[in-house]
C-alpha cells in the first residue's frame, strides 16, 4: 500500500461541483499539556508537492519543509488553536471541534465542501465528508495534518522556554516517562490538561 495520499476525495468533489475544498485535521489531541491545534487547507486543482503524506510518517525536518512549501503552494490555510483551560472545560473532543471551527472561518472565502479526518463538524454550513485515515489518504487532510502539527510543536517550543522544567521541547506535552517524572515533581503549570488523568492525579495531591 502506498504511503502517499492521493486526490480522488477531492475530485469527486470537484465533479459534483463543488469549488473550494478545504482538508481539515488537527494535531495534539492526546497530550497532557498543551492546545490542540487544528489547520484547514484548500489545495490547487493542479500541481504536487513530493513527499506530501500524514505529518506522523515524516521527520520533523520533512514536515518543516512541506510546510514551507505549502505556505506558497496552498490557495488558502487556515488555523484554530484552544487552549488547555478550554479543552479542560469542554472535553477535548468537543476542544478538537471548536479549534477546526476556527481554522475554517478562518479561510476567506470560505470553504463549500469539506474533508475531515474521521470527525464532522455540526453547524458548519459546508457540506462535509469524514474519512476514516483520512490524514493518510487524501492529500488536503494530509497537507492540514502537516500545518497542524508543525504549528502546535513550535508553541510547544516557546512553551519550554517559559518551563523549561517539563522538557516540552523533547516531547512536546505527551506522556512520556520523563515527562511523567517531571509532572510529580513540579506540579502541573497552567498549560497542563487538568481533566486529564495524570494531571487530575498529580494536582489532587
Amino acid at each position: 500500500m502506498s504511503l502517499d495520499p492521493d486526490d480522488a476525495f477531492e475530485c469527486e468533489a470537484w465533479v459534483r461541483g463543488f469549488r473550494r475544498v478545504a482538508g481539515v485535521d488537527e494535531a495534539g489531541r492526546g497530550p497532557l499539556a498543551g492546545p490542540v491545534v487544528a489547520a484547514a487547507v484548500v489545495l490547487p486543482r493542479r500541481g504536487r508537492l513530493e513527499g506530501l503524506r500524514d505529518s506522523k510518517l515524516l521527520s520533523e525536518r520533512q514536515r518543516e519543509r512541506l510546510y514551507a512549501q505549502l505556505l506558497t503552494a496552498a490557495v488558502d490555510i487556515g488555523v484554530g488553536v484552544v487552549d488547555a483551560d478550554v479543552i479542560d472545560e469542554l472535553n477535548i473532543l468537543e476542544a478538537t471541534r471548536l479549534a477546526m471551527v476556527r481554522a475554517v472561518r478562518h479561510l476567506a472565502p470560505a470553504p463549500d465542501y469539506l474533508l475531515l479526518d474521521a470527525i464532522v463538524l455540526p453547524g458548519v454550513a459546508a457540506e462535509q465528508r469524514a474519512v476514516i485515515k483520512g490524514d493518510r489518504l487524501c492529500r488536503s487532510i494530509a497537507a492540514a495534518s502537516i500545518v497542524a502539527k508543525v504549528l502546535r510543536d513550535r508553541l510547544m517550543a516557546r512553551a519550554h522556554v517559559r518551563y523549561p522544567q517539563y522538557g516540552f521541547l523533547a516531547h512536546k506535552g505527551y506522556g512520556t516517562a520523563e515527562h511523567l517524572r517531571q509532572l510529580q515533581r513540579y506540579g502541573p503549570c497552567e498549560l497542563h490538561r487538568r481533566s486529564f488523568a495524570p494531571v487530575r492525579e498529580v494536582a489532587g495531591r
